[in-house]
């Protein structure tokens, strides 16, 4: 029969498994990081091309493509391995489903660019297109993050995910405000979805620096130029008056520049996280292992390698060990709280959009509208939108 120690060593050895999938699945969200900005620089300027009519980016449009199909491969590879042990995963369902989702979305890529050299796409159409497959990609990293069973590798995957969401507001931004500037002309809903672009960086920002670490934030706040940041400001609101002014032909390009260089920034931030993630999966597999007090890979039985000694104290030993989990859990409750609230506000952004037959972007300000009403946090009155949606259905 075997001993307590013999099921404590393997409740170690189910959490260095689980340490060693947070590890495979770092990888993968660093080759997501990377596809996703390739495609965000596509996007960009796939807009221009399509905005200028065929006069702007058609070459630097085809020099992206192949880039990002040899991240694409590279990001294939990384969800197969993680597929290899699909069975360790923690909701590997919603997980896998989300990869599916994407590899759907990437199948239809060539004959997206198709339609965009050959120009028989509207803009707006070839734009909604690149947002959803970016959109699959950083689901795959919110499931990821979701899926995280230790609170420091959970706090570095929530802080990455909402860092890497921040960062396709802005490449959406950069698109949009390219479209607008290339074509010479705004109407009053862009003029509200560029505020929205600008208004949920903000927010992803302020929970990246909240739950990212110390040094981390401070890296990220020394990478940006306050000359750019200055330089896209005055962009924004020259953007926000086309077609009241004069247009400046030359904003297209320093538009474009100015957004590309803010990116590129906020690409190596996104570095920085990933390298973090990485060595902060592989030192808490080395102190698990440490604890484990079986070498690995000797194949012997336990009590012939520590003896009576420690026989006696297994009790105590397993008594720490559940109380270090149950704090674990509770810390980990805490860090997902802010993945949880993102649930609720996307939940009720659908529930208002199938009612009131409206938009994403007049969701999202509706709630926010009744959070600032009722002086209550938008998380707050998302739930209520979504009790109130329960009851109806009842």
């Amino acid at each position: 029969m075997k001993s307590a120690l013999n099921y404590l060593l393997t409740a170690r050895q189910c959490e260095i498994a689980e340490l060693e999938r947070l590890a495979r699945t770092s990888e993968l969200v660093n080759s997501v990081g990377r596809l996703v900005h390739a495609l965000q620089r596509e996007r960009g300027m796939s807009n221009i091309f399509l905005a200028s009519q065929g006069e702007r980016f058609g070459a630097m449009r085809l020099e992206q493509i192949p880039q990002c199909d040899a991240l694409l491969e590279e990001a294939i590879a990384a969800f197969s391995a993680l597929a290899d042990d699909a069975v360790q995963v923690r909701n590997g369902a919603r997980l896998f489903n989300r990869v599916a989702i994407v590899l759907e979305g990437a199948s239809g890529l060539a004959q997206l660019r198709g339609r965009v050299a050959e120009r028989t796409i509207a803009l707006h159409d070839a734009m909604a297109a690149y947002i959803r497959l970016i959109a699959g990609l950083l689901a795959v990293v919110f499931e990821a993050a979701d899926s995280a069973g230790d609170p420091q590798i959970s706090r570095a995957l929530v802080a990455m995910f909402h860092f890497m969401q921040g960062k396709e507001f802005a490449g959406q931004e950069r698109a949009h405000g390219a479209a607008v500037f290339a074509r010479g002309r705004i109407d009053t809903p862009e003029q509200q979805h560029w505020r929205h672009l600008v208004e949920q960086q903000h927010h992803c920002f302020d929970v990246f620096a909240e739950f990212a670490e110390h040094a981390i934030a401070h890296a990220e706040r020394m990478s940006h130029d306050h000359g750019a940041i200055v330089q896209i400001e005055r962009m924004r609101r020259a953007g926000q008056s086309i077609g009241r002014e004069p247009m400046d032909e030359s904003l297209v390009d320093a538009w474009y520049e100015c957004c590309t260089t803010r990116l590129d920034a906020m690409r190596h931030v996104e570095d920085l996280l990933a390298h973090h993630l990485k060595a902060l999966c592989e030192r808490k597999i080395g102190e698990a292992r440490e604890s484990s007090l079986v070498p690995p890979s000797t194949g012997m039985e336990a009590p012939a390698l520590i003896g009576p000694q420690l026989e006696r104290s297994v009790i105590d030993m397993a008594n720490e060990h559940a109380r270090r989990l149950q704090a674990v859990s509770d810390e980990l409750e805490t860090v997902r709280s802010a993945l949880n609230e993102r649930k609720l506000i996307e939940r009720a952004k659908g529930v208002l959009m199938a009612n009131r037959n409206i938009t994403e972007d007049e969701a999202y300000r509706a709630l926010r509208q009744m959070a600032m009403n009722q002086k209550r946090r938008i998380a707050d009155v998302a739930e209520a939108v979504l009790s109130i949606a329960g009851t109806l259905r009842a």
